[in-house]
């Protein structure tokens, strides 16, 4: 139910910030009418960003990627469905575009950095794809960067004592290769859609 909530409240808030920006060229993006016809939500003009280090120690931002188009999780390691599921079909989408696959980077940001040790974490990753990156940061840096996302996550404890699981908001966020955030596209949302979008996105 929390993530259900969170998806509501994210989804409002990100037609907002589209809708307010209509007709605006800021990124150079020319008028609305001449975008591209995306699948997912359009998030043109928010501000997200990011600044932690990936499994292998090195510091991360948007900057880094520019040249390619960035997805972006929210998720952990221990998750039993929704990150594999998310994961496994960013892999898959890569595939789908053949040698513009190379131009597709994926990023998983881990919500639980208490349990996902840089090491767990390269581990994870790279089973999906050798290229994707994992980003970690201290608590206070996931809290910031989760925020400057509109993303929510929460520890939920479980049944035995210490246990836990996490929720979090499900949902893949997308850069431009401007390294600008572009869409966010809903948990779900089918391989051959989001080939598309990301696709339009390398045009």
């Amino acid at each position: 139910m929390a993530l259900r909530r969170s998806l509501i409240v994210f989804a409002l808030a990100a037609l907002a910030a589209s809708g307010a920006l209509t007709g605006c060229d800021k990124l150079g993006l020319g008028a609305a009418s001449d975008r591209p016809s995306f699948k997912g939500v359009d998030i043109t003009g928010s501000k997200f960003s990011y600044a932690l280090r990936d499994q292998n120690g090195q510091s991360r931002t948007p900057d880094d990627f520019k040249g390619q188009v960035t997805a972006v999780f929210f998720g952990y390691t221990q998750c039993p469905d929704v990150c594999p599921t998310s994961m496994a079909e960013l892999a898959q989408v890569k595939k789908a575009l053949g040698k513009d696959g190379d131009r597709l980077q994926g990023i998983f940001i881990t919500v639980d950095p208490e349990r996902d040790t840089p090491e767990l974490l390269k581990a994870y990753i790279t089973n999906f794809d050798p290229k994707f990156l994992a980003l970690r940061g201290t608590l206070d840096e996931t809290k910031a960067t989760a925020a400057s996302f509109k993303a929510f996550f929460a520890k939920v404890p479980g049944k035995e004592a210490g246990s836990y699981t996490m929720d979090h908001t499900a949902g893949i966020y997308i850069f431009d290769t401007n390294g600008q955030v572009r869409l966010f596209e809903r948990y779900g949302v089918s391989a051959a859609d989001l080939t598309s979008d990301v696709r339009a996105l390398l045009s």
